[in-house]
């Protein structure tokens, strides 16, 4: 999903703020399914009595463009997003961070012009709030389908506001990409939306009735989750004073009395402080009405915030939620509670995400709450697998070795507070993953191994017996005691191997979770199976392959340059000088080695795999063909030396490249 430092959710299908081609809130990733034009939030109240709002986004046929009116926040020139992540191997780890993909962020009503022109912003007076929002997202199974936004609004003018509402603003159109692209009319798919709303969850919702059938079946939602102001926190189930308000309209739409497009501020202030799923014709009228085929932005709001003073803030969560369909085998136009059935659970993940440590759901730290001890509520927490495993692959003659640490095994699940442990996975990629024209490693690693822990009535039962040491072992230069080994024989020298160990758990029957494994693409390590380091050429002579070298065979990939040529100096020593020579005598290449190799030193390894972290077995080394002038060599007859370092001895041999 699309998201920008004027508050804006969405891309309005088009790039309409000039990034093409992002998605508006693809849900499955890689679907064609969006659901999203444009969202945002709208904050109302009431300065000396005056009845003021603020927009990030309204009805507009073409989305957000400079100066279009109810696009009233700005950020300040040069503003930029920030970006963190609590992953641990991602390159924006941030201890600090709240999820696997943080969004930082920070925007305005103050401006009455776009910030670096003269363009004035139509019919704006700023209430005068500032907005710090961060947006949480998770990469889990039973996560990937809600994104959090934790908004603090800050009053930064020197007057009260008063009777303060705040809600979240979407029009949503559920369509699939691949059957009705953007910009093919709006009787292709703008008019085919049903809307609803959720009490319970304070969930206004939108699905395809009558659209893209058989492309689109599932649901967009966006629900209010929870609020805190210097009164302390607030839901509509801890005070009935506090409302939250559900209103839909007709996009643009001007002639139905409680259907129509608000289009001042007046009438944007009637729709948050009053909801149709309040009127009384709710049940009979509005929601027939609404599940209809139609075009239409719809509003949760919740408040009144009885007075936001100057300099004082306001906490409040929303969450953009997506789910399929359940499969009940209804039409697209049906809507019922069967089909509803993942949505609502869904939804619950989010809020389940949003209250952590807060159990009840009070805002208050009760009794055995406070898991992590700090003495406040921790939100933003979800259930998750063990700890990745501490792991050390190590690459030999057609085999690999993997040792690894037990520290999954003390995890300790954020809410379950169970050591939930269950076992280990070992995968390998399938021979040549790695050179293919779109490299999905998700997809090549298979299961070579899994145990799994005895006594827990769960799974295999099969146990570690096979795989555990008799004591930890140290590896050289490691302070990590290794308590597990296993051989992964049979391998091709010379190749590409990616090799990674997971840890799951038992999962959580009561939350109706199903075992957690950590992921397997964050683990994987690279490898190349090999000669290990030569101690004495004379009983095991030094040689090159592929000998004769023909170009472009398969292990060098689909890219078909030349600096992607890879021919290997084998059963070298640990530390070496390879010299390589034209048949005239000629020196045409000197590598050093040394058993560090990383395959920094060619272009095949930025290209294919990783030249900080990919793993050799020491006795080995590759070279791209090109001379030290970095030209092409010409097919022919090639003498080549292996220098030990240490010893002083010497070998020589040939190599032929064939054309």
């Amino acid at each position: 999903m699309t998201i920008n430092n004027l508050g804006i959710l969405g891309n309005a299908f088009k790039g309409s703020y000039q990034i093409n081609n992002f998605k508006s809130c693809e849900y499955p990733r890689n679907s064609g399914v969006e659901h999203l034009f444009e969202a945002g939030l709208w904050i109302g109240g009431t300065v000396r009595g005056e009845v003021r709002v603020s927009t990030t986004a309204m009805d507009n046929s073409r989305g957000f463009s400079t100066g279009a009116p109810n696009y009233e926040f700005t950020s300040e020139q040069g503003a930029s997003i920030n970006e963190k992540s609590s992953l641990f191997n991602s390159k924006l780890f941030d201890p600090k961070a709240v999820s696997h993909q943080d969004f930082i962020m920070n925007y305005t009503d103050k401006n009455l012009t776009i910030p670096g022109t003269q363009i004035q912003i139509p019919n704006h007076t700023p209430l005068g709030v500032d907005v710090h929002l961060e947006s949480y997202n998770w990469n889990y199974v039973f996560s990937d389908f809600f994104v959090i936004m934790n908004y603090t609004v800050t009053n930064h003018g020197k007057e009260p506001i008063d009777s303060v509402f705040i809600g979240m603003f979407a029009n949503a159109v559920v369509r699939n990409t691949n059957v009705s692209p953007a910009g093919s009319g709006g009787t292709a798919f703008y008019n085919k939306g049903g809307n609803g709303y959720n009490d319970s969850l304070y969930m206004g919702y939108c699905f395809d009735a009558k659209g893209d059938l058989g492309f689109t079946e599932s649901y967009f939602a966006h629900k209010f989750l929870g609020a805190e102001s210097k009164n302390g926190f607030v839901t509509p189930a801890l005070d009935s004073n506090f409302k939250a308000n559900y209103n839909g309209w007709t996009w643009n739409g001007s002639g139905d009395p409680f259907l129509f497009s608000p289009i001042d501020d007046l009438a944007k202030y009637r729709k948050m402080t009053s909801g149709l799923n309040h009127f009384p014709d709710w049940e009979t009228k509005f929601k027939a009405q609404l599940v209809t085929p139609g075009n239409r932005s719809d509003l949760v709001a919740v408040g009144p915030f009885k007075t936001l003073g100057p300099d004082e803030s306001i906490n409040i969560n929303f969450a953009i939620v997506c789910g399929k369909k359940f499969e009940d085998g209804f039409p697209n136009s049906e809507n019922n509670a069967a089909q509803q059935k993942i949505l609502i659970e869904n939804a619950e993940w989010a809020e389940t995400a949003y209250y952590g440590e807060d159990i009840n759901r009070n805002g208050i730290l009760d009794d055995g709450e406070d898991r992590d001890d700090d003495g406040k509520i921790t939100r933003y927490i979800l259930p998750t697998p063990p700890d990745a495993p501490l792991v050390k692959a190590v690459a030999g003659d057609k085999k690999i070795t993997v040792y690894w640490n037990n520290n999954s095994e003390n995890s300790v699940d954020p809410i379950s507070l169970k050591k939930d442990f269950a076992g280990y996975r070992l995968y390998l990629s399938q021979l040549g993953f790695d050179v293919q024209e779109n490299i999905r490693i998700e997809k090549s690693l298979k299961e070579v191994g899994v145990w799994d822990l005895i006594g827990d009535s769960v799974f295999y039962e099969s146990g570690f017996s096979a795989i555990k040491l008799a004591e930890p072992i140290y590896l050289d230069g490691d302070v990590t005691p290794y308590f597990y080994k296993y051989e992964i024989p049979g391998l091709v020298n010379g190749w590409q191997y990616a090799v990674s160990l997971t840890s799951f758990d038992s999962g959580d029957e009561k939350n109706k979770l199903e075992s957690l494994e950590s992921s397997p693409v964050a683990g994987v390590q690279r490898l190349f199976c090999g000669t290990e380091p030569n101690e004495d050429m004379k009983t095991t002579e030094p040689y090159a392959y592929p000998n004769p070298y023909y170009l472009n065979a398969a292990w060098e990939g689909a890219s078909q340059r030349q600096t992607t040529n890879k021919l290997i100096f084998a059963n070298i020593p640990a530390e070496a000088v390879i010299r390589i020579y034209s048949t005239s005598n000629d020196l045409v290449k000197t590598i050093e080695h040394n058993s560090g190799y990383s395959g920094d030193d060619m272009e095949w390894f930025d290209t294919y795999s990783d030249i900080e972290k990919t793993i050799f077995s020491g006795g080995e080394h590759s070279w791209d063909l090109l001379s030290e002038e970095g030209q092409t060599l010409a097919r022919g007859v090639y003498l080549f030396s292996v220098e030990d370092k240490n010893s002083g001895k010497l070998y020589k041999g040939k190599f032929t490249i064939i054309r």
